[in-house]
């Protein structure tokens, strides 16, 4: 894998009608930053498991929330909260824990004005991310003990926090794809979102040798890609995963 190659599929797939299935389209329904910064959130922890159920769970949580997430979690009190969503399912994730993770965003919401404002607020450009991530969760899990969560990780620095980082992505580069809501850090400290599908991409064109997708790997396959972007490592996510998806559509279709 080459700079020009890679510049080649970044020309190719940086359209946002690749975006769907991918659950950033969720974001471009909003137009206030603040409510894209939680939608985002909302949207990147529940992107684990089939597609299909991903969409669909988001989109009856953001209908709870209509019309403005930000808003209602800003004034939401955790029983309302447990109340609104004690029915959902999805995968591992319970209601109870659901509203306790929207509950926890709220009282960022609360304390800082926008979760930009408070991951911003532990972030220092001369040091590596991954302090700032681990603040972050902390944050994220107020009042929890350090147990098993489906939405947000332990904050041990042992993961690849796929879905913190892509989470980062979306709000801090800004493209045709990526929203860029957040300002104050730059996509230089981005982290490539690591999991066992870009892993797979990375062995096959030599970005990285290492045979766990943890978060020593996630960094080493960044590395790699800021030899061809220095200033925006992880530009060229978004058009490596459609390839993925574009080359497993051609490969069922025969």
């Amino acid at each position: 894998m080459d700079r020009a190659k890679l510049e080649e599929l970044y020309k190719k797939y940086n359209d946002k009608k690749y975006i769907h299935p991918d659950p950033l389209e969720f974001l471009y329904n909003y137009e206030n930053d603040v409510d894209r910064e939680v939608v985002g959130l909302i949207a990147s922890s529940l992107a684990y498991g089939k597609v299909t159920q991903i969409l669909k769970s988001i989109t009856l949580v953001l209908e709870k929330l209509f019309p403005s997430p930000a808003s209602i979690l800003d004034g939401a009190s955790d029983l309302i909260l447990k109340k609104t969503f004690m029915d959902f399912k999805h995968r591992f994730t319970t209601g109870e824990e659901l509203a306790g993770y929207l509950f926890n965003i709220g009282k960022i919401l609360r304390k800082y004005g926008s979760i930009n404002s408070c991951f911003t607020a532990d972030f220092d450009e001369s040091r590596e991310m991954l302090p700032s991530i681990l603040n972050f969760i902390k944050k994220l899990r107020s009042g929890e003990c350090d147990c098993y969560n489906s939405l947000i990780p332990i904050p041990s620095g042992k993961c690849a926090y796929k879905r913190i980082n892509l989470y980062l992505r979306w709000m801090i580069r800004k493209d045709e794809i990526d929203p860029g809501v957040w300002s104050g850090i730059s996509p230089s400290k981005l982290i490539i979102p690591l999991d066992t599908h870009m892993h797979r991409i990375s062995l096959s064109y030599k970005l990285t040798e290492r045979k766990q997708a943890d978060f020593n790997t996630a960094l080493e396959i960044t590395k790699s890609f800021k030899k061809f972007s220095p200033q925006d490592p992880v530009k060229y996510d978004f058009a490596l995963t459609r390839l993925g998806i574009h080359i497993t559509n051609k490969t069922d279709c025969n």
